[in-house]
């Protein structure tokens, strides 16, 4: 998997430049939506971020396409989840309360425990493990996509697996 370089300011080679783009990583997106949310919602969703990417493609980080499309997928999608539940505002909670049979990412998984364990993580490092084991993103991409450092997001990672490692111990010696 190559990133793309730096869009051309020309009109004709940036579409060019994002086609290639859009052919490239079209794919990963769509599944990364589909792993998230309803299947149906995922090329739509998909689409909007390409959408933000072409309207600003001249801020698109050379050589990390694919992490800033990841990032920008993440904050589609929670606008997304947004619009889906009407709620009043003063009805909204303080601390989300995901449950597992509403949580798209979760219902995905067929193992009981590995769902409960993930659950138990945290929303932060759930995202973090689901980022590193769906999307195989660690390092560098993993940093952009967070928006952190690399020593950052490495620390993340590995306090999500220490975090998941013990949540699955807990889980298992019942």
């Amino acid at each position: 998997m190559t990133d793309r370089a730096e869009p051309p300011a020309a009109s004709d080679d940036a579409l060019v430049w994002f086609t290639g783009v859009v052919r490239e990583h079209s794919t990963a997106l769509v599944r990364y939506f589909a792993r998230r949310g309803p299947r149906q919602d995922a090329e739509d969703l998909a689409a909007e971020v390409f959408a933000t990417a072409w309207r600003r493609r001249d801020d698109l980080p050379r050589g990390a396409v694919l992490p800033w499309l990841y990032r920008t997928a993440g904050f589609t999608l929670a606008n997304h989840r947004r619009k889906l539940v009407d709620l009043p505002v003063e009805d909204v909670p303080e601390r989300g309360d995901r449950r597992v049979a509403e949580d798209p990412e979760l219902s995905a998984l067929f193992d009981d425990e590995l769902r409960g364990a993930l659950m138990s993580v945290g929303e932060r490092d759930r995202r973090i493990l689901l980022l590193h084991a769906w999307e195989g993103l660690d390092g560098e991409a993993l940093a952009q996509v967070l928006g952190i450092s690399r020593s950052g997001a490495d620390a993340a990672l590995s306090r999500a697996r220490k975090r998941l490692r013990e949540a699955w111990g807990e889980r298992m010696s019942f």
